[in-house]
């Protein structure tokens, strides 16, 4: 606006001298009127622009600070869920109303182009929905309260708090998914906190507007009727909030009817009507299933089974008469005695971890699982984490550790699995699955190599909270010890899987969680583990 101005005023000194100024006083006069015309316009330009550099030094200040603090201190400072979903808000839906306007009227300058090739390396879109589903899956997960993550506070680990608006955004995006429940639970959270706020970061009509139409879809017409209402009062030709109040009224109207007419013939209310599916969290059928609540309560680290053989576990330093583990035991844990579940203590060292993870990290890509169906690898929401392969060539360490575990377990690595890194995102999880091929997947494993035989899996970081791995047949839950590592077999001798060694990976809550894997393949083992006709050996 303050441009056309300007340029408003460049033509009017254009048009005047087309008429022969120097001709008459009276229009020169006219052309001083205008130089000071130009020059407010002017003026009114610095200004806008000074507005304009002032908000950019302020949201410079404030990236560099965070930054900063972050880089310097805290490194795990997202590895909070809170802390990150913020921090994917803050460079997409905040950018986009903060900062990129600020640019618009110069997007061919050297800053802007230098800006947006470093936003390659920022979260977009699609990591901010991801952060979302990572925070409500931990919530239900672990049963969080929403007025405390809202304020920042997971268990004893403290975020920063959130604003009206970011409460208002998560509302919005399981509102678009149809997840009524988590909408009404977030949306109730943003109508209460900008009530508090002085600069306020939504508006309220914007939070009534989800808030009231989830509540009908919950079945609370009646509280739906009144928010609405409320809408109409702040905006009264809202057309959408008009159209839903008479029908919420007639809705209220037709329960006061039947409720009349039970009263009348002394009927019983009718307990046929089926529930509302959207006053709980939204679950497929599996996710309903008691192995599914079994493993949630795992990971919450309750107690599901009375393991009565507690009193027989033992701990002890094994050598098998290995030379090098006579020279260095391994620190053997019983954790379960059938399916045999030990954890061996100590088996990486911090430098050891250090390099793999370096070694790693440029190799991560997104961990896929086998479809028995189509006997292809691919990704699936049940599995959230990121992994590598490394080749026992890769560096002297990664066969160092390959001959370590050969040592501990006594089985051959011949016919193994390069070793897999994997690590956990927002919310990393792998729910309840078998390490082995059932007999309908004949496609999972090369005949070669044979099944899966046994499972020998090292945790390379402690975590702040959540990430056990849990076997949900048997109530077993392991907690991450950095430099610890689980070992159990897959299969019984006679060649058969082992059940009960179906285990899940629970959804990192706070910390970043790194593990490798190295499955153990049957061909090889014939004398090391000699097959047996007991069924149940």
């Amino acid at each position: 606006m303050k441009l056309w101005v300007t340029c408003l005023a460049f033509a009017c000194v254009a048009t005047l001298a087309s008429a022969e100024l120097f001709s008459s006083m009276a229009h020169l006069e006219t052309a001083l009127y205008a130089e000071r015309d130009i020059a407010v316009a002017i003026q009114d330009y610095i200004h806008e622009e000074e507005k304009r550099l002032d908000k950019l030094k302020k949201i410079a200040s404030d990236f560099a600070d965070h930054s900063e603090a972050a880089l310097a201190g805290d490194k795990n400072l997202l590895a909070n869920p809170i802390n990150a979903y913020l921090y994917m808000k803050r460079f997409t839906l905040d950018w986009d109303k903060e900062v990129a306007p600020n640019f618009q009227s110069d997007s061919e300058s050297a800053v802007h182009k230098k800006i947006e090739e470093l936003k390659g390396y920022l979260p977009n879109y699609d990591d901010l929905r991801g952060a979302v589903t990572a925070l409500l899956r931990l919530q239900d997960t672990y049963q969080l309260d929403t007025n405390q993550l809202a304020q920042g506070r997971i268990r004893s680990m403290m975020a920063k708090q959130m604003s009206a608006s970011d409460c208002f955004e998560i509302g919005k995006m399981t509102y678009n998914n149809d997840d009524y429940y988590h909408t009404t639970l977030w949306m109730e959270k943003a109508m209460n906190l900008v009530a508090l706020e002085k600069n306020r970061t939504v508006q309220r009509m914007d939070i009534l507007d989800y808030l009231a139409f989830s509540l009908y879809k919950q079945g609370n017409v009646e509280r739906a009727l009144v928010l609405t209402n409320e809408l109409l009062a702040l905006l009264p030709h809202h057309t959408r909030a008009q159209n839903n109040r008479k029908y919420y009224e007639k809705l209220l109207e037709e329960q006061r009817r039947k409720q009349y007419r039970r009263g009348e013939d002394g009927g019983e209310e009718d307990k046929t009507e089926e529930p509302n599916k959207y006053t709980e969290r939204p679950l497929d059928e599996y996710r309903k299933s008691d192995e599914f609540q079994t493993y949630e309560s795992l990971c919450r680290g309750e107690d599901t089974h009375d393991y009565k053989l507690k009193h027989k576990l033992k701990c002890r330093y094994v050598h098998k008469n290995n030379p090098r583990l006579l020279l260095k035991p391994a620190k053997e844990e019983e954790v379960y005695l059938n399916p045999w579940i030990v954890i061996y203590h100590d088996v990486v060292s911090d430098k050891e971890i250090d390099t793999i993870k370096r070694i790693a990290t440029p190799l991560l890509s997104r961990a896929t699982v086998h479809n028995p169906r189509t006997g292809k690898l691919e990704t699936a929401e049940y599995r959230v984490s990121k992994s590598a392969w490394l080749k026992d060539g890769d560096d002297p360490v990664i066969h160092n550790v390959n001959n370590r575990i050969s040592d501990i377990t006594g089985l051959s690595m011949a016919t193994a699995e390069e070793l897999q890194i994997a690590n956990y995102g927002l919310g990393g999880q792998y729910e309840p699955h078998f390490d082995f091929a059932r007999r309908r997947e004949p496609s999972a494993f090369e005949i070669k190599s044979g099944n899966r035989i046994a499972t020998f899996l090292t945790y390379m970081t402690n975590v702040d909270a959540g990430g056990a791995t849990v076997f949900t047949h048997i109530g077993v839950k392991l907690f991450p010890i950095k430099g610890a590592a689980a070992f159990w077999y897959n299969l019984y001798r006679s060649g058969d899987g082992i059940f009960d060694t179906r285990h899940a990976a629970c959804p990192v809550l706070v910390g970043q969680k790194w593990v490798s894997n190295k499955w153990i393949h049957e061909r090889g083992q014939e004398f090391r583990r000699p097959c047996s006709v007991n069924m149940d050996e």
